[in-house]
């Protein structure tokens, strides 16, 4: 839900980490990997206890996944492949760092379990109605290489999530069921938005030879003449 806003806010800020990915000679796909990379250590930190290091890894990466496509965008490359290895790795992000989660608080086991189980659905949905929204060519809400429908639960979302999960271990039991909860109500929501935006045309009276009556038995009980 916030993601759209951040996005806008990035190409006004991002000049200078451009410029170091242009002088390293990195393409987006290196950025993207980066971000990856970043994530699966802020998972290792959560699993081994080190909350701080893990909060600053997963803001970071999630800097690198941000830019990757305002990159891609300025220097010219952009790419399918790109748009499918972004989302790819962002979703096995997040599901790292759930097993991070799961590894340093097992007693919540349940919670873990569901967030995957919601992670999945949310994907599914966003990747299903942004193409269906796509086909019926409505307008698109964002510049991403891959459409995805709108939904309250996103990347932005997530890593506050995450990062209540790690400041505040004590509220876990409710934190963790609360979030769950934003997840199921995501999948809820953008079901309904998509049966409003997909749903076929009502049928409206029948018009044609067989309202009028034509070829049809009279109300009298009398035949109609052939014709």
């Amino acid at each position: 839900m916030i993601d759209n806003a951040f996005r806008a806010l990035v190409p006004r800020f991002a000049g200078p980490l451009l410029g170091l990915y242009a002088r390293w000679s990195w393409t987006p796909d290196h950025v993207t990997v980066l971000g990856f990379v970043l994530a699966l250590f802020a998972a290792t930190a959560v699993a081994t206890g080190h909350p701080w290091a893990a909060v600053i890894l997963w803001w970071v990466s999630r800097l690198a996944d941000g830019t990757d496509g305002v990159y891609a965008r300025a220097s010219g490359q952009e790419s399918d492949f790109g748009a499918y290895l972004d989302i790819v790795l962002d979703m096995a992000a997040y599901g790292a760092m759930v097993l991070g989660f799961a590894i340093a608080w097992p007693g919540l086991q349940a919670q873990w379990a569901l967030m995957l189980f919601f992670y999945v659905l949310c994907i599914a949905s966003a990747l299903a109605l942004g193409n269906l929204e796509s086909q019926r060519a409505l307008p698109p809400r964002d510049d991403r290489g891959l459409r995805l429908g709108a939904g309250l639960a996103e990347g932005g979302e997530t890593g506050i999530a995450y990062t209540v999960f790690l400041l505040l271990p004590g509220l876990l039991p409710v934190t963790t069921w609360l979030w769950v909860g934003v997840l199921a109500t995501t999948v809820v929501a953008r079901t309904l938005l998509a049966r409003r935006l997909l749903a076929p045309p009502e049928a409206g009276p029948e018009v044609g030879p067989a309202a009028e009556g034509v070829g049809n038995p009279r109300q009298d009980g009398k035949q109609s003449p052939e014709v």
